[in-house]
């Protein structure tokens, strides 16, 4: 598009939202690869919540949790997902909606082994968005996995990647007078050719 202005240089919305992400890591304070995470329940009711963002692939995004978790069963269930990340202080987001499918594969045991062990463990003991009694009974449970598992914990089977990928990414960057620029990629599910279009601030 003719008119596109630099920040959204080039065709493809991975290279540009990975460029965005490695500038919002010069000046964001805390966690630049943090996402709002939206899906929805069984009854079509929304969730939203923030997690990281752990990879920008060439066709996907990719981020770990816990399969038995709400947002998992969610996300296992519906097969769709959106989430935005907003930038303050460069005044930027990105938008993404697509299909979701799981990492459960090398790649998910390779970003497991690389968590700091507390963390390992942390993801055996916790049982994630289930009722818990108390602090001192999760600290109970990560001293048990601990013994049962040592200093080199497998992944759980439970625990993993999620891909989304997109149908539709959708960037954004603020303009004077609220006259902010937006430009949106869409594409059909397994197509590989986006159409670019400019929207409306």
């Amino acid at each position: 598009m003719s008119d596109r202005t630099g920040i959204f240089a080039g065709d493809d919305p991975f290279i540009i939202a990975r460029r965005w992400l490695e500038e919002a890591e010069q000046s964001e304070i805390n966690d630049p690869n943090a996402i709002a995470l939206s899906t929805v329940d069984k009854d079509g009711l929304p969730n939203a919540r923030m997690v990281l963002l752990k990879e920008i692939e060439d066709d996907a995004f990719v981020f770990y949790t816990n399969y038995e978790s709400q947002k998992g069963q969610e996300l296992n269930q519906a097969g769709k997902a959106a989430f935005v990340m907003h930038w303050k202080s460069l005044r930027r987001q990105i938008r993404v909606r697509g299909i979701v499918t799981t990492e459960e594969g090398p790649k998910a045991d390779a970003y497991y082994k690389s968590r700091s062990l507390k963390s390992r463990l942390g993801a055996w003991a916790s049982k994630q968005s289930r009722p818990l009694s108390s602090r001192s009974a999760l600290m109970a449970e990560v001293a048990k996995v601990t013994a049962l598992h040592g200093p080199n914990p497998a992944r759980p089977s439970f625990w993993g990647g999620f891909r989304i990928d997109p149908v539709e990414i959708e960037f954004w960057a603020d303009g004077a007078f609220r006259l902010h620029d937006r430009f949106v990629w869409r594409r059909k599910s397994g197509e590989e050719n986006w159409a670019i279009t400019r929207l409306n601030p």
